[in-house]
């Protein structure tokens, strides 16, 4: 009697909306290929998954321009759990750019491992308490160097924090704005990451370190009249004093303030800034 082929196995996750816009992702991305270049550059064949990148592939079509300017030799994948979508993007595969239907497995030839899996704005439909798990699991298909990208931003891309793990766990979390869209720090809540989002309550952390953002850049004001940059850094700086791993990352100034005390954070703390 003939053996059956056995049938794929169901991709792990379940279909989100896929929100898209081009350019959404421009401040992970620029901030990945700063940070994570060097990592990416050392590999003999790095590949890059943009899990979960929605209804059109705009986003991972930019990844994928975007590392190469730090990495050239990397190869993007695009996963996407609804089959149609998929389809849907086949037509802008170029090389270095594939398309594949998957979810959480991170399904790639020959069981590769990437060096980077990028997941923005995809935990952020599900409950918080599968977020550990989902991480656990992503983390385990990265090669030893390798960065997984978790966070969430706003339909435009002004407004967007995101949470840096390796294969050990968590190592920074980032906030990333447009500075002229906010009021105060704090703002940024809206676009915590699902693990801290509902976490943004007294007594957690994470609430207490934007009520200490807010109270820098309150005390920052008066550099308000050398411009947002400079009242963002000075923030920054001033912030570090009790959030000692608080630095600020951008392509014209890397401050790193000098630790006075333990930081109560489990990462560290980066704050973005971009037009």
């Amino acid at each position: 009697m003939a053996s059956r082929t056995p049938p794929p196995s169901r991709p792990v996750g379940t279909v989100t909306r896929g929100t898209t816009n081009p350019n959404r992702l421009r401040r992970m991305d620029r901030w990945i290929a700063a940070v994570h270049g060097p990592a990416l550059r050392r590999a003999d064949a790095p590949v890059a998954v943009d899990l979960g990148y929605g209804a059109a592939p705009w986003t991972a079509v930019e990844l994928l321009a975007r590392l190469r300017t730090a990495a050239p030799r990397v190869r993007v994948v695009g996963i996407e759990i609804e089959p149609a979508r998929v389809t849907a993007a086949k037509p802008y595969e170029q090389e270095g750019l594939s398309f594949r239907h998957g979810g959480f497995e991170v399904p790639l030839d020959g069981g590769e491992r990437p060096a980077l899996i990028r997941a923005a704005n995809v935990l952020r439909q599900y409950d918080e308490e599968q977020v550990e798990a989902v991480w656990r699991r992503l983390c385990a298909r990265l090669t030893p160097e390798g960065l997984l990208v978790e966070g969430t931003c706003d339909e435009i891309g002004r407004r967007h924090v995101w949470v840096a793990l390796g294969p050990e766990g968590a190592r920074t979390v980032t906030f990333a704005t447009r500075l002229g869209s906010l009021e105060r720090p704090s703002d940024l809540a809206e676009r915590l990451p699902k693990a801290l989002i509902h976490r943004n309550v007294p007594g957690e952390p994470v609430h207490a370190f934007l009520k200490d953002f807010d109270r820098a850049w309150a005390a920052a004001a008066p550099y308000a009249s050398l411009g947002a940059r400079q009242r963002w850094i000075r923030t920054a700086r001033s912030l570090a004093v009790d959030w000692p791993r608080t630095r600020t990352t951008s392509p014209r100034a890397r401050p790193r303030p000098s630790p006075r005390r333990s930081s109560s954070s489990p990462a560290r703390c980066r704050t973005g800034r971009s037009g």
